[in-house]
């Protein structure tokens, strides 16, 4: 049986979709209670605190571009052709991930601090970015990359889950003041990303080399001269570019931005917005985060419903409920009850179903974005795209959370007291609630013109299928060329051209969204 043959069972998925645990449990930690870890117990400022994680992930960001490229060429190297040009990255990742473990260490310097996030950002990238291919690498199949994604956001619910579930039982256990409960958290986090990733290693593939990678590794390779190799950058940053002419992408790219970045400042404003406007205790706040646990069943059901009503429906449920939320949790703030605690579980457990959703759905919708590609360069270019979500997200988020830091300092937020002025708890309510609504609104704006579903995607790869088949393109019918040119933003002539022409569609090409006529 050949990679391309094998079957996607359900042991597959589940060491397929581990690592998540890794993706979502890690910065679920570092989001909710890094920032105030830092100003807390460390002694950072907010903008020093804040400068930490939005520095080392812009750097990251440019590091990320570059991986997702590096992943999608180095079969050609020896060690990509031993050990894989995406899975060695798991391996050589997985011990690496024990470096997580020294963000939680108290008493060092801030360069310490940035050094070390700086590290370990790098390596969740060098791991996560051609981990993220491999649904695209192991089928082409809608339900099987279905099921690979479902058992992914089922991990990283779990992760979710216990990223604020266990530090909420270790603050309990350690009492409020003592950092130590941080580092046994980053310890044990520390051990299981590292076994997650090898399991991930261990039962993954990759598909098989195409003709057009084959010849290429046949072809002499010379010496390269400096100004080839700055051709080759700027020819690559082209190639970056070039992703945002697919209709698809741009959209997804977005809606997963926009809402991610929602789901961000939610969770690095909680903590505060919960000890210092809802005067309610740090471990109060990690047991209301760690509602999270009702996002496993809900993974579970998303990953049924995105195949019956498709993504677009799921992301307006999604962003409804969080909404929904919200309002409630402004309410709560407003005019404080004897039923508090009791209102703020119930809305944190509500909250965390739409929060599942929202991260379930985009990347679900992923492993389906270079299919759409395939018809404009005739390439599979999925490292590329995973480089280009990843640069994105991380600079938002280090934006976001920079901001966040600025914000909490101009606010007039005092380091390392349990008691704010009122303009620092009035700043904080004002991130939560209208940067949080804001970003969603227009993530559901969006959403509701997005058309990448089952249907569409089954439609879309069948004619990609039949003109690779030597299908004549004047035979597409009227609903298949809407839908490809829908999704690819893109006139159906100019698609699928002539290898000796088709790199004019990506690097040159206007889309048809920029046409007239």
């Amino acid at each position: 049986m050949s990679r391309t043959n094998k079957k996607i069972t359900i042991p597959v998925s589940i060491g397929y979709g581990i690592t998540d645990i890794m993706g979502g449990g890690a910065f679920t930690v570092i989001g909710a209670w890094l920032l105030f870890f830092y100003t807390t117990f460390v002694g950072l400022s907010p903008v020093e605190a804040a400068s930490i994680v939005a520095f080392a992930r812009i750097i990251d960001a440019i590091v990320s571009l570059f991986m997702g490229s590096f992943t999608d060429h180095f079969y050609k190297h020896y060690l990509g052709k031993k050990f894989g040009r995406r899975r060695f990255f798991l391996l050589i990742g997985a011990p690496l991930m024990l470096v997580y473990s020294l963000l939680w260490v108290d008493g060092m310097g801030y360069w310490f601090y940035l050094a070390v996030y700086l590290a370990f950002e790098v390596i969740a990238a060098m791991v996560l970015i051609p981990w993220e291919t491999l649904p695209s690498e192991m089928t082409k199949d809608f339900n099987s990359r279905t099921k690979l994604s479902t058992c992914r956001m089922f991990f990283s619910a779990s992760g979710t889950f216990l990223a604020t579930f266990i530090p909420g039982l270790l603050i309990s256990h350690f009492g409020e003041g003592n950092a130590n409960a941080y580092l046994i958290n980053g310890v044990v986090f520390a051990v299981l990303f590292t076994v997650c990733v090898s399991i991930s290693w261990k039962v993954t593939w990759e598909r098989e080399l195409t003709p057009e990678m084959l010849a290429e590794l046949e072809r002499p390779t010379g010496a390269t001269t400096f100004t080839a190799k700055i051709s080759a950058i700027i020819k690559l940053f082209k190639e970056y570019a070039s992703t945002f002419k697919v209709r698809a992408f741009r959209k997804h790219l977005a809606i997963y931005l926009l809402s991610f970045t929602a789901k961000d400042i939610y969770n690095t404003v909680f903590v505060f917005f919960c000890v210092y406007c809802l005067n309610v205790s740090s471990s109060l706040a990690g047991t209301l985060l760690s509602m999270s646990i009702v996002g496993l069943p809900v993974t579970l059901i998303a990953g049924l419903a995105i195949i019956k009503y498709g993504p677009s429906r799921l992301y307006v449920f999604a962003y409804s409920v969080m909404l929904l939320c919200l309002a409630g949790l402004f309410v709560v703030y407003q005019f404080p009850s004897e039923y508090k605690i009791a209102l703020l579980v119930v809305l944190a457990a509500v909250y965390q179903v739409g929060r599942c959703v929202l991260e379930f759905t985009p990347w679900n919708v992923f492993p389906f974005i270079p299919d759409i590609d395939e018809m404009i360069t005739r390439q599979r270019r999925e490292g590329l795209f995973a480089a280009v979500m990843t640069f994105s997200r991380k600079t938002t988020v280090a934006i976001a959370t920079f901001c966040v830091g600025v914000l909490l300092q101009v606010g007039g937020f005092v380091k390392g007291s349990l008691v704010q002025p009122d303009s620092a708890v009035n700043t904080i309510a004002i991130m939560l609630f209208a940067g949080t609504a804001g970003l969603l609104v227009l993530a559901l704006w969006q959403a509701l013109t997005f058309r990448l579903n089952k249907r569409t995607h089954r439609i879309f790869v069948d004619e990609v299928e039949r003109l690779k088949n030597h299908g004549a393109k004047k035979d597409v019918s009227p609903e298949t060329r809407a839908i490809v040119e829908d999704l690819t933003g893109y006139r159906y002539e100019n698609l699928w051209r002539d290898k000796d022409t088709h790199k004019e569609a990506i690097l040159g090409a206007v889309p048809y969204a920029n046409r007239k006529g």
